[in-house]
């Protein structure tokens, strides 16, 4: 399936067929797609949490209580749930890990070239740190990058996704010690079958205008 195709026939899932289970080597492919996400500097920000059985689905589920409750049966139904988390701040360690596994894969011609792949992500971070001020927004933009590639990765292979915001950060955090490893919860994405009953399946996609999103320069 061409991703036009997809683009067009995807849509965001409102209940799940819970008997449906994704095959084993799928959901290693998407999880394979979703580590080779793009991201700024190839900083890679970020750590997934993946839910694929009722207890874990259910420790996720915990965050979807009061006003967020209406999303609990996508989790507890879904044959995936996966949290997104942002690195709350980018330290020298996961600087030095990156440029790490830089040199192992063999992305280095020379001394020069490592430190200057060194001083330039540091440059990058002092400056959204230090003069943009918003160094976790430029990284939890990162994270939502892979959230995009993991929604089109899905449809292709014809899997069903909900991405979600609407969860308690509180309780996550503290269900998952998300503090204690320096992240915050960013995302929500359920994967899995929809239901006969998704009332969702049949209605018209709904886009602003071509002419209204883009200007020609």
């Amino acid at each position: 399936m061409d991703l036009l195709t997809v683009s067009k026939t995807r849509y965001t899932t409102k209940a799940y067929d819970a008997t449906q289970k994704i095959p084993a080597e799928k959901i290693a492919r998407l999880l394979e797609i979703l580590r080779l996400t793009p991201s700024s500097i190839n900083i890679q920000p970020w750590h997934f949490f993946v839910a694929d059985n009722d207890a874990a689905k259910q420790r996720i589920a915990k965050a979807l209580v009061g006003k967020y409750a209406y999303n609990a049966a996508k989790v507890l139904d879904a044959s995936h749930t996966i949290l997104f988390c942002t690195k709350a701040d980018i330290d020298p360690q996961h600087l030095d890990h990156l440029l790490s596994q830089d040199e192992i894969q063999g992305r280095f011609k020379d001394a020069n070239a490592k430190q200057g792949q060194k001083d330039a992500r540091a440059g990058y971070v002092d400056y959204y740190r230090n003069e943009k001020g918003d160094i976790q927004r430029w990284a939890e933009n990162q994270t939502f990058i892979a959230l995009g590639q993991l929604l089109l990765a899905a449809g292709i292979e014809g899997i069903d996704a909900t991405p979600m915001g609407g969860f308690d950060e509180q309780i996550l955090t503290e269900e998952l010690h998300l503090k204690e490893k320096g992240l915050i919860p960013s995302v929500l994405l359920t994967l899995g079958y929809r239901s006969q009953h998704d009332f969702n399946a049949e209605l018209p996609k709904s886009r602003l205008s071509a002419e209204e999103i883009f200007t020609q320069l």
